[in-house]
């Protein structure tokens, strides 16, 4: 792969990566309930294990298989969907403030980094779209007369380190702005202004088709 190559192809991973997703809205949700430490180290990571395996999961054919299987497609759509709207819910219905306490420590019992951990792979494992968007987007930098693997994780890795990296900046922006929602009533804005968002994004995901 040339370097022109290359850069196009971070620079794509770095666009798509910073537009607001499932991903990055649940970054941001559990920096501000659980800390940025934890975030990154727990459903930020498992945002990262579900790239690799749903970029090899592309790459193995799964693509190719949800262009032609409608049910397959419907099934891990719906099931992506469904997973979202329960986060919504629970986030909209959530009658704590996560503002008015300090943040938990990375001890806390309540919410383990594994938990998040789980969380973050559930959300980019259960999102047909990043399937169909490595499918489509590997091919373009592909030679298939060089070796799969190398090509694999180089172009994986780079889409994960822009993923990770939006993740680090969106946390950081939640956290600056945490002191403004400090208030019980910003703190319930917060909650189903992010609730309603998650449920949206799984709404918009039932809405997706199958470019066969």
């Amino acid at each position: 792969m040339t370097l022109s190559t290359w850069l196009l192809f971070a620079t794509i991973s770095l666009v798509t990566a910073f537009t607001p997703g499932p991903a990055v809205l649940l970054a941001i949700s559990n920096s501000v309930a659980w800390g940025p430490r934890k975030t990154l180290f727990g459903s930020s990571m498992g945002s990262v294990v579900g790239i690799f395996t749903v970029s090899g999961a592309a790459m193995a054919g799964l693509g190719t298989l949800l262009h032609s299987s409608a049910w397959l497609f419907a099934a891990l759509k719906t099931a992506g969907a469904v997973y979202l709207v329960y986060l919504g819910f629970r986030q909209w219905t959530n009658k704590s403030s996560m503002f008015d306490k300090p943040l938990p420590t990375d001890t806390a019992v309540n919410k383990s980094s594994m938990d998040l951990f789980r969380q973050g792979t559930l959300v980019s494992l259960t999102n047909p779209k990043s399937i169909l968007f490595f499918t489509a987007l590997f091919p373009q930098f592909i030679h298939v007369e060089s070796p799969m693997l190398p090509q694999f994780l180089a172009l994986t890795t780079v889409f994960a380190a822009s993923a990770l990296s939006s993740h680090v900046v969106y946390v950081l922006l939640a956290q600056r702005m945490q002191s403004w929602f400090a208030t019980p009533r910003r703190a319930k804005v917060f909650n189903r202004v992010s609730g309603g968002a998650f449920g949206l994004l799984g709404l918009g995901l039932l809405r997706l088709k199958n470019p066969v």
